[in-house]
């Protein structure tokens, strides 16, 4: 549920292209996310970090978009977010005892560190791969087809790399005895 919240302003995006233009969807980008951080915010009386982060880099690139009339900057928002990401899992891999991966997940599966230390590197890989896929769309293709990767290829590619980490962890899972030891 959560994936689909945070893809929710990528749908509006797209179905505001599709009818509208980059403009009118790059304005109507921006709002739903504000809406969506006001959302978080009246729901759950906290936003997560990286949802401020991506609505700075929205405001920003979207703003771009908007005053310099070029869409290059829209385009360029999703390769920032996702190196940003990668940027954060690199980092909590070599300053921290535990990656950011493990502080969001550990509450739910418990594996042995290495694991962890793996599959933190897997996303630093899968975000910067994103980064440059949506650049390599951006800059190779139509700006109709852009639209549609910003939407399917990114959501398939994170989907379809979500099922492999859920295979990889299902071999690599303690069992509940030795949880508890």
């Amino acid at each position: 549920m959560k994936l689909l919240t945070d893809f929710l302003p990528v749908i509006i995006f797209f179905v505001a292209y599709k009818i509208w233009g980059m403009y009118t969807a790059t304005g109507i980008f921006i709002a739903a996310t504000l809406i969506q951080i006001g959302w978080a915010y009246f729901a759950h009386r906290k936003v997560e970090t990286m949802q401020w982060v991506t609505l700075g880099l929205v405001l920003i690139f979207g703003g771009l978009t908007l005053v310099l009339h070029d869409p290059v900057f829209i385009k360029w928002k999703p390769t920032a977010v996702n190196w940003l990401f990668a940027a954060a899992f690199l980092g909590s891999g070599l300053f921290m005892q535990r990656n950011l991966l493990q502080r969001m997940m550990d509450h739910a599966i418990s594996l042995p560190q290495p694991i962890w230390d793996r599959l933190n590197l897997a996303w630093i890989t899968f975000f910067i791969s994103a980064g440059l896929a949506n650049l390599y769309v951006a800059y190779n293709f139509s700006e109709s087809a852009w639209v549609n990767f910003k939407l399917f290829g990114m959501l398939g590619l994170t989907l379809v790399f979500m099922v492999l980490q859920g295979f990889y962890l299902a071999r690599h899972m303690l069992p509940q005895e030795e949880e508890q030891t």
